[in-house]
């Protein structure tokens, strides 16, 4: 089915959907920056994990980064590449298999490596050992996504390392950022290197971790590229890699939705939704952040006064489950698509089932214009939940 990218008017039921052409100029861009910094640049499951796209990413990455073992799992088994593996604590019963699916295996903490350190290099000899540091700094300013928060759990503190790293220790991985630019980064850099560049000579490799959103419209990918290339100048020994998320989803495509009713309390007419920000856009409740919506302006104060102003609802029973406002320049109608603009990143991975909500569709339209499926949903998925 060839679809219309402006209405989705072919659609009628909800469908988050990937634009094939929008993935593959962020892949572009990212593989350039990887060539022209000389630097690895891997997927984050943690904020897109829609495997039966893989085959666009291997045209343009080699590997990918997990964080649990069936994120592991799904780097070995369908990536075709085992996985730089981080978790912050790692269990007894899967050790051993994530030691298998990865090729790199960080530890958040001195007590993890003493406890699981030669297990897993039994398991796979193979491995390369890393340690998660905290540089005790970060810019995120919204405290549920600040990995080096006071009293974070994430990462060993310089003042906790030994002289001599443990045996087997080749590479430091930091992570500090969020959805943040390249100064941010370059800031950050500055802390990291004061507290932990003395161990450098003994790595052999660094994961600078995600949160660089080089694909963002206002993102300054020359400044990125040269402080890729000035720390590769100081440390040449160092292999750097880097694990961003969001920039490989950002602004691949919408999720599409339709108004089922439009109900008025006090003044405020709101616009329910076959939708749900608590099961389908957890991120707009928890960052907070309100979606751009396509034909509408997003208002930032709580004045509903004016023609065609709505408050979203979601269609789940959680009394908080509305965003707001939009102004419109029409009435809506039961209906109607309303589209809900760059929902690929940290949605389809971290969308739940609550109220036994409906999950959207899957789908890509590819560079011909054809609309493929690549998931349906239907009671047996959350039936299966329960099993």
């Amino acid at each position: 089915m060839i679809v219309n990218l402006d209405t989705f008017e072919e659609l009628h039921k909800p469908v988050y959907v990937l634009e094939e052409n929008r993935l593959r100029k962020n892949l572009q861009l990212i593989s350039d920056v990887a060539a022209r910094a000389d630097v690895e640049i891997i997927l984050a499951y943690k904020a897109y994990a829609l495997w039966k796209t893989f085959p666009i990413f291997r045209e343009y990455i080699h590997a990918t980064t997990a964080s649990s073992l069936s994120e592991a799992r799904l780097a070995f088994e369908e990536f075709g590449a085992p996985a730089h593996t981080f978790s912050p604590a790692y269990n007894d019963y899967e050790i051993d298999e994530i030691a298998h699916c990865s090729s790199h295996l960080n530890f958040n903490s001195l007590s993890q490596y003493n406890r699981y350190y030669e297990r897993a290099k039994k398991a796979n000899p193979s491995l390369s050992f890393g340690l998660r540091v905290n540089p005790e700094y970060s810019e995120v300013k919204t405290l549920i996504y600040n990995p080096c928060a006071p009293g974070t759990r994430f990462g060993i503190t310089s003042d906790l390392l030994p002289e001599t790293l443990p045996e087997g220790i080749e590479g430091f991985h930091c992570h500090t950022l969020c959805e943040s630019n390249s100064d941010e980064f370059q800031r950050t850099l500055t802390h990291i290197e004061e507290k932990f560049a003395k161990w450098f000579p003994q790595l052999k490799w660094i994961n600078f971790g995600g949160g660089h959103l080089m694909t963002r419209k206002d993102y300054d990918v020359e400044l990125l590229v040269k402080i890729l290339k000035d720390f590769k100048q100081r440390y040449p020994h160092l292999k750097v890699t880097l694990e961003p998320g969001s920039a490989f989803g950002w602004q691949t495509g919408p999720l599409v939705s339709q108004v089922v009713d439009i109900v008025e309390n006090h003044g405020i007419r709101t616009a329910i939704l076959n939708v749900s920000f608590a099961c389908h856009m957890p991120d707009c409740l928890e960052m907070p952040y309100q979606p751009a919506v396509r034909g509408a302006e997003t208002l930032e104060s709580d004045d509903f006064s004016g023609e065609h102003v709505y408050r979203f609802g979601g269609c789940s029973c959680l009394s908080g489950d509305f965003m707001g406002n939009w102004r419109f320049d029409h009435e809506l109608e039961i209906g109607e698509n309303i589209i809900l603009e760059d929902m690929l990143h940290y949605t389809t991975v971290k969308t739940n089932m609550f109220n036994g909500i409906s999950h959207p569709s899957i789908a890509i339209v590819h560079c011909d214009g054809e609309l493929e499926m690549l998931r349906e949903y239907d009671y047996s998925d959350y039936r299966s939940r329960m099993d």
